[in-house]
């Protein structure tokens, strides 16, 4: 298998979890499984584990399932494809996890005009505290409009 196919699998399989971030967030965790996602638009809880966090788990599983079943012959998009959604975890746990809702006391003093957009998009979505309402859009590819300065 040539370097290059690999490489455009997982960055393929990074893209496409964009779309599915955006996906899941607006049909899933804003639709059927607001029970789950509540808790991270109103905390009811002092725990640090918020039963959001079992999205993050959903796909770090398929992703690790990917991974492990990956066969040279059968299955040899198991690696790049599991790789891909991993990469996508890391960075939106960095972004949004870390960035954007501070679980960890890093990047507070981030002042990039992409960084304020991201941050300004987010807490709007975050001022509606019911399942309706509320723009959902994916990590990487915010509407323009909340890079305004």
């Amino acid at each position: 298998m040539s370097i290059l196919v690999w490489i455009l699998v997982f960055l393929a399989a990074f893209c496409f979890m964009e779309f599915m971030a955006w996906f899941t967030h607006k049909y899933v965790m804003h639709g059927f499984l607001w029970s789950l996602h509540k808790d991270h638009h109103h905390k009811d809880h002092n725990s640090w584990w918020e039963r959001n966090d079992l999205f993050f788990v959903f796909y770090a599983v398929i992703s690790m399932s990917c991974i492990m079943l990956h066969d040279p012959i059968t299955f040899w998009v198991g690696k790049p494809i599991g790789f891909g959604i991993l990469a996508y975890g890391i960075a939106y746990f960095i972004v949004h996890d870390i960035f954007i809702h501070q679980r960890f006391k890093l990047f507070r003093n981030v002042n990039h005009w992409y960084a304020k957009g991201v941050r300004r998009a987010h807490k709007i979505h975050h001022k509606h505290l019911d399942k309706s309402k509320g723009e959902c859009f994916g990590m990487l590819f915010v509407p323009f409009k909340y890079f305004k300065q």
